[in-house]
């Protein structure tokens, strides 16, 4: 295999006894390794304040890969294993950064990674910019292989603090060495997107205002915030998801055709998607978003807490649990389509799916009458049933002259061959290669922020009226009215 298969680095993993290095990190590290796609010439540090030693780290590790269920984790897990080394680390600690800058130059050695570094920032937001800093300042982004930071979601919280945020890391590293990572483009099938648009004449020749309806994205989850009340809390729906996944998700569904399969064309007609969108003025906020938190409901036999009940600092809390919303984009494909979305937490079920409904015929002699259309629509099943689903009409036996709904399904879990990694895994590995395609430019960050900033900024002046949607159901019912106005509905499909 060539190097490009089989990356050589040493990745250093900040906050390396957390939840994400612990459920997603180890085990996407450990899948490539097995699949050949990490070669031997590897070293893995993980930074923490815990008091840990080398070997509490690696048992951990072991624990991880086995609680992600994989059964091949056998007779290799402790060669592996034998690649990661622990630092107990104070990121505001100048004394600290030193002895890692010693550690990685004999790390690299010992594994002869070719200077290769990757830094992962897996920790809170607020020491991202600090990080880079003396990452810059301590000679560590300086080495004979190459250098990249990935970092994880928030990006700040507004416009503003993103600004800032990127002006810190920019002073230490580049743009083609920052990967600010959104799990959701290392998804199966939202890399899926282009292929169904850009391979499939029958779609993309359709893939305009001429034909489309009206185009559905829901993200929805069964959970409450659980352990994560004080974070969600500062967060909410709109910075949890409309911000970040959901308006990437938008953006790879809206974007032109680009020139070439590089990163550049790729991100440059996503980032004309995100310009596109018409930024709502504060007045037309509640005209075209919907925002709402769970209350106490039940789920399968199961009575659950209202959000304001999961915790105590929760008690009076405004923070929205749920958001949808009407999205409008100011381009001459898809002038005059609306773009709905919504997200939510305690939902009905978990699911992330978006919709395209077709155009009906002027005149269908096919239907029994105008209430009973069924509108011929594409489903793209991102999880948790990745596969997509072609809706149309045909004539049933039995079913006489009269057309009824008939789904062709594709499912990626019944397609053999068809090998699903996790989302993390992916990202890792594009990164090691040098692919930022899956990653998230500073351009489509700012512009992400400019359209969701007017909407925080108005409701955080509104006294909302919550809470408003039962757990266990799909949300506010003026979600729905926001679809009935256009004379549209959600579809479950």
């Amino acid at each position: 295999m060539s190097e490009k298969r089989q990356p050589k680095a040493t990745i250093v993993i900040f906050g390396a006894t957390g939840d994400l290095a612990k459920r997603k990190l180890f085990p996407s590290i450990y899948n490539l390794y097995k699949k050949g796609k990490l070669s031997e010439n590897f070293a893995v540090v993980g930074l923490a304040r815990r008091p840990w030693t080398d070997e509490i780290l690696r048992e951990n590790v072991e624990q991880s890969i086995k609680q992600a269920s994989f059964s091949s984790a056998d007779e290799d897990l402790r060669e592996f294993t034998s690649h990661f080394y622990y630092n107990s680390f104070d990121v505001t600690d100048d004394s600290t950064y030193d002895g890692l800058n010693k550690l990685m130059i004999d790390l690299e050695d010992k594994y002869q990674t070719e200077g290769n570094r990757l830094f992962y920032l897996a920790m809170a937001p607020n020491f991202f910019g600090l990080i880079a800093k003396k990452l810059k300042e301590y000679g560590l982004k300086e080495s004979s292989g190459w250098t990249r930071l990935i970092i994880e979601k928030p990006f700040g919280t507004n416009l503003s603090s993103a600004k800032e945020l990127n002006n810190e890391i920019r002073e230490a590293f580049d743009e083609d060495q920052i990967y600010r990572i959104d799990h959701y483009l290392g998804k199966e099938m939202v890399q899926n997107i282009e292929v169904i648009r850009f391979a499939n004449g029958i779609f993309e020749h359709l893939w305009n205002n001429q034909y489309i309806s009206n185009i559905q994205i829901t993200a929805s989850e069964t959970l409450g915030v659980e352990e994560r009340a004080r974070y969600y809390d500062e967060s909410g729906a709109v910075r949890d998801m409309l911000q970040n996944h959901i308006l990437q998700m938008v953006a790879l569904l809206l974007m032109e055709p680009p020139i070439k399969l590089t990163t550049d064309e790729i991100r440059s007609e996503k980032i004309k998607v995100l310009r596109a969108l018409r930024k709502i003025d504060s007045e037309k906020i509640d005209k075209y978003f919907v925002r709402g938190q769970y209350d106490s409901g039940e789920m399968n036999g199961e009575a659950l807490p209202s959000y304001r009940e999961e915790d105590e600092q929760l008690a009076n809390s405004t923070t929205e649990t749920y958001v949808a919303g009407k999205l409008v984009i100011d381009n001459y494909r898809w002038a005059g389509v609306p773009i709905y979305v919504r997200t939510g937490k305690r939902m009905a079920k978990k699911t992330i799916d978006i919709t395209i409904q077709f155009k009906d015929l002027p005149m269908n002699l096919y239907y029994k009458s105008e209430k009973e259309r069924h509108p011929n629509l594409l489903s793209i099943k991102i999880q948790p049933d990745e596969g997509i689903t072609l809706s149309i009409n045909a004539n049933k036996a039995g079913a006489g002259s009269l057309a009824e709904p008939v789904q062709l399904s594709l499912n990626n879990n019944d397609v053999p061959g068809i090998n699903t990694p996790e989302a993390y895994e992916k990202l890792l590995y594009d990164c090691t290669i040098g692919d930022a395609t899956n990653f998230t430019h500073w351009d489509e960050v700012a512009l992400s922020w400019e359209f969701v900033d007017p909407i925080l900024e108005t409701w955080a002046e509104q006294q909302p009226n919550f809470p408003n949607y039962k757990s266990g159901s799909m949300g506010p019912k003026e979600a729905d009215e926001l679809l009935e106005r256009d004379g549209n509905h959600w579809w479950d499909v």
